[in-house]
């Protein structure tokens, strides 16, 4: 009877996880309310007052996602003083790759020269950072692997419909990463909890351009291969399923509300930070926001805050950092981390 694991699994004691360096990219192009007032019947204030944006980034016909991933994941290298051929694995959460196949993290190797690097995707929208950060954590905890990059690239305005004033106004482009590795000195990721509910997969979806609806010369029209969305039940799930799985890691981390130095929410909705911050009876100067000025990146979004609130100052070595992401799916995800 075997009695000892198989050689090529680790049987040392699973190990904590740190972010090491953080990094991000936003196109040059703004795009503000006041433009978006010549493109459809909208205006400034109706859409400040209901999302809290005021701008967003566009990219280049030319700039791919995984060149927005490239500009990102090379910041977060040169903050982590981290060489390419010392990166073993690279997860990009998109839901616009570059290609169907191959995944855009092996653009994203290709661009770094990440030579030593497995690469593949990952699809869960606006919740795919968080559940690449645990997928990362799986493999450093274990001893698989010792460096792993994680980006979250979205190039939301190649599938916006750009005549649909209730969902144009919301969604921008750009990219963050962050690089992750054993910390001996700290906690590093503390506790994940991610979940999902397949009987929503219609209320914010792309319905065409898959195999289930191939866009055709005959429903092009359509617009089937853009962004739909049900904006009130949308915002109802969000509310509830982000509160939830936030409650339920700070429960797994043995942390309160309180406890917690700074909120990094999916950059979505003023609105539904504004009720999450409710619910959690923690003040609005507890969370980051940056979606005034970036809008809704999809993947990116709470890697791009993530970055910005490290480079500012905003997070401390020692905080306890929560975040907490919804995306279609419908999925969700929280990640309680000591900085």
């Amino acid at each position: 009877m075997r009695t000892s694991l198989p050689p090529h699994r680790s049987n040392k004691p699973r190990r904590t996880v740190s972010i090491v360096g953080t990094g991000s990219y936003v196109p040059e192009r703004v795009l503000t309310n006041h433009d978006l007032e010549k493109m459809v019947d909208t205006s400034d204030q109706w859409i400040r007052t209901r999302t809290g944006i005021r701008e967003r980034r566009i990219a280049k016909d030319d700039e791919a996602t995984s060149d927005m991933a490239t500009r990102a994941s090379l910041a977060a290298m040169e903050q982590a003083k981290v060489a390419p051929e010392e990166i073993d694995l690279i997860i990009v959460a998109t839901a616009t790759p570059d290609h169907s196949f191959p995944a855009t993290a092996c653009f994203v190797q290709k661009k770094i020269g990440a030579i030593n690097a497995a690469c593949f995707d990952v699809s869960a929208a606006c919740s795919g950072f968080l559940y690449a950060l645990e997928i990362a954590q799986q493999f450093i905890s274990t001893h698989v692997y010792n460096t792993v990059l994680i980006v979250g690239a979205d190039k939301l305005s190649t599938i916006t419909d750009w005549t649909d004033r209730n969902t144009c106004v919301l969604f921008g482009d750009g990219a963050g990463a962050a690089l992750l590795r054993n910390r001996p000195d700290s906690h590093g990721v503390i506790s994940t909890h991610m979940g999902s509910d397949g009987t929503f997969t219609d209320i914010l979806m792309m319905p065409g351009g898959g195999t289930r609806c191939p866009i055709t010369p005959e429903n092009i029209h359509e617009r089937l291969n853009t962004i739909h969305m049900a904006g009130k039940e949308v915002y109802k799930q969000a509310v509830t399923s982000m509160f939830n799985s936030a409650t339920r890691a700070l429960h797994d981390a043995g942390l309160r509300y309180e406890d917690i130095d700074c909120v990094i929410p999916h950059q979505a909705n003023l609105r539904i930070i504004e009720a999450i911050a409710d619910r959690m009876g923690l003040p609005m100067d507890k969370f980051y926001i940056n979606l005034d000025r970036f809008g809704n990146t999809s993947a990116a979004a709470v890697a791009m805050a993530l970055d910005e609130a490290h480079r500012t100052g905003r997070i401390q070595i020692g905080d306890y950092i929560l975040l907490v992401v919804f995306g279609g799916g419908l999925t969700w995800a929280s990640s309680v981390i000591q900085w």
